[in-house]
């Protein structure tokens, strides 16, 4: 019996997981509005693989360039721990004006038409990082396509919280994947959105 209720349980807090974060219908582009030609980057910051992979699975079937933004000092576990509220990301979170520096840059930028922008979920919003990258870059003539991966939380205001802060570009609604952004969910929302 005590097995039978934990196994509910267990399935309900999945499928509300689901139904949170990833499935086709969660912040697709429903707007109506095409994914236009041209060329396309997708630009990611990925902490632990997850977002890394989708970016990888969305390069590939779009045919699209690949940028990762990587931290110029680079996280470290300690530093991802957000149960420890003086960690690197936990003070990131608490004051909203940290940029950390990223290395590199995205190659000819003003060629792109298109860009995918992925990152991982951290307390509902971005990581600071990618709002570095953001506001260090110009998205006019741009159409911006966000997309993120999260364990349980949905894409929520994300991707406008980005729109403000770029300030510039055609920001679509995006996609959240649960856990790794499974190929196949990946697969399924490119192939979603309209051409």
């Amino acid at each position: 019996m005590w097995k039978k209720a934990v196994m509910g349980v267990a399935v309900a807090a999945a499928a509300l997981t689901m139904s949170a974060c990833g499935g086709a219908s969660q912040g697709s582009s429903s707007s109506g509005e095409a994914v236009p030609q041209g060329k396309s980057i997708v630009v990611y910051y990925s902490a632990s693989g997850h977002t890394k992979q989708a970016a990888e699975t969305i390069a590939k079937e779009t045919g699209s360039d690949l940028f990762a933004i990587t931290p110029k000092v680079p996280y470290t576990e300690a530093d991802l721990d957000y149960n420890n509220s003086s960690s690197r990301v936990s003070m990131e979170h608490k004051d909203c004006s940290i940029r950390p520096e990223y290395t590199g840059d995205a190659a000819n930028w003003d060629d792109y038409r298109v860009v995918y922008l992925g990152y991982p979920i951290w307390w509902g919003e971005a990581p600071a990082i990618v709002y570095t990258f953001t506001e260090h870059h110009s998205f006019e003539g741009k159409t911006v396509i966000p997309f993120a991966t999260s364990y349980s939380s949905p894409l929520g205001d994300s991707g406008e919280n980005l729109a403000r802060a770029a300030k510039t570009g055609t920001w679509l609604p995006g996609e959240c994947f649960t856990g790794g952004g499974k190929t196949d969910d990946v697969l399924a929302w490119i192939h979603s959105l309209k051409k």
